[in-house]
């Protein structure tokens, strides 16, 4: 997951040397495209624990991933069309004319990377629950190398090939994201659950899609809701003004990387508590959960002790404009509290999706990230971006108390004598 967040990292790195204008440009389609991709991922991680509970009956998984294609796929579709409209997101939301006549082509290329990922995420899904993470990671390696080499050809221009900039961005996001894909369901279809199998999506069965919605879209919606508000933020800092937006998508991508390592960690903890949770072990269910908070909070002090200790030659990666330069150094000490707590409610969260429990998750995200998106252009016109990110460091925390305390709730009931049900009010 780090290694397929590097991509974005040297488009932003690409595009603040290439043209501020390009990279606020970039920055205000990100923000939009991020919470769609994640939205997607979300509902897709939501089928983790069926597919850990099938594992080794493959007449029995066959069905949960056909299913899962399907609500993929309509997934897909609606995130493509919000993509599709960050030129009309962007005149409603006050963004300067000056950073949206630089998106040209870019978020229509975007549109066709949301596509393939729709049709083809829920391989690197199934995998993850088959206990296949290392075939998923040689799988984010290529995406990485495909993504980095192609930016480095376009944007800048390299050789005989003229300087594309955001456009260039997004054909290599584009074009790795399509052997992505295709290489993850090749691997996929080889592994014994599934080999003499076709990987086509069928009819759908609506009660099982239903019943897979049931974990999967109050996943989604819980992503989705973060993400939109941290657009909302990107938003909000652009609405100050083209360097404070440059600022914001540095920091941003910068937390994203660090932030990623909670995810992965997350997933395995998702998929170790569903099989635990089956056998109604709620110490065990517990202990994973609180190791895999330690080892969320390790990975994201390690990414801090590299990023202040190395912070100008890391920062000065992403720019060469001086103002760029100092906002990023002055916002880091709130980037890394963001980052922690942001990792702990993401490890408590993913304990829930273990338990097939996704509405809590949903209820507070939506309640404290829903008050942060209330206040974040209030806050950054009368305090900066210094104002902003402390009051997403509050958010986070308050998330960190309300899912801790969810999943202590939840987890007590796999003692019970039935499996635990698919879905379940907070």
């Amino acid at each position: 997951m780090i290694a397929s967040s590097a991509a974005a990292l040297v488009d932003t790195a690409l595009l603040g040397h290439y043209a501020t204008a390009s990279l606020a440009a970039f920055s205000v389609t990100i923000a939009v495209f991020n919470p769609v991709m994640s939205m997607m991922q979300g509902a897709e991680r939501g089928v983790l624990p069926f597919v850990a509970a099938h594992k080794d009956d493959p007449e029995a998984l066959l069905p949960v991933v056909r299913n899962a294609m399907w609500l993929g796929y309509a997934v897909g579709t609606l995130g493509a069309l919000v993509v599709g409209a960050v030129p009309l997101i962007g005149e409603m939301t006050g963004t300067p004319r000056a950073t949206l006549d630089h998106l040209g082509v870019f978020p229509y290329l975007l549109v066709g990377s949301v596509v393939a990922t729709a049709l083809g995420t829920t391989t690197s899904t199934v995998l993850i629950g088959l206990g296949r993470a290392r075939v998923v990671m040689k799988v984010g390696l290529l995406n990485t190398g495909i993504g980095v080499g192609l930016s480095l050809l376009l944007v800048r221009g390299a050789g005989p090939l003229p300087p594309l900039g955001l456009t260039g961005a997004g054909i290599a996001m584009l074009t790795s994201t399509v052997v992505a894909r295709a290489v993850a369901k090749a691997a996929l279809m080889r592994h014994p659950a599934m080999r003499g199998t076709r990987l086509r999506p069928g009819r759908p069965d609506l009660p099982e899609v239903r019943r897979l919605a049931d974990v999967a879209l109050p996943l989604a919606g819980t992503v989705l809701v973060k993400f939109v508000v941290m657009g909302v933020l990107t938003f909000a800092a652009a609405r100050i003004g083209t360097a404070d937006a440059a600022v914001q998508i540095v920091c941003v991508s910068l937390s994203n990387v660090m932030y990623t390592a909670a995810v992965a960690v997350g997933q395995a903890v998702a998929r170790t508590v569903a099989v635990a949770a089956r056998g109604h072990e709620v110490a065990a269910v517990r202990r994973i959960v609180a190791v895999g908070a330690v080892l969320a909070l390790g990975a994201a002090a390690f990414f801090g002790i590299v990023l202040v200790g190395w912070r100008h030659q890391v920062v000065s990666v992403f720019s060469s404009d001086h103002v760029v330069l100092a906002g990023v150094m002055a916002l880091l000490p709130l980037l890394l509290a963001s980052v922690a707590t942001d990792a702990l409610q993401a490890v408590s969260g993913f304990g829930l999706v273990g338990l097939r429990v996704t509405r809590p998750s949903l209820t507070w995200t939506l309640l404290w990230f829903g008050l942060l998106g209330v206040v974040a252009v209030p806050v950054a016109e009368s305090g900066g971006l210094r104002a902003l990110w402390s009051a997403l460091v509050v958010a986070n925390a308050l998330q960190v108390v309300s899912k801790l305390a969810s999943f202590r709730k939840h987890s007590a009931l796999c003692a019970a004598a039935e499996p635990l049900p698919a879905s379940a009010t907070a």
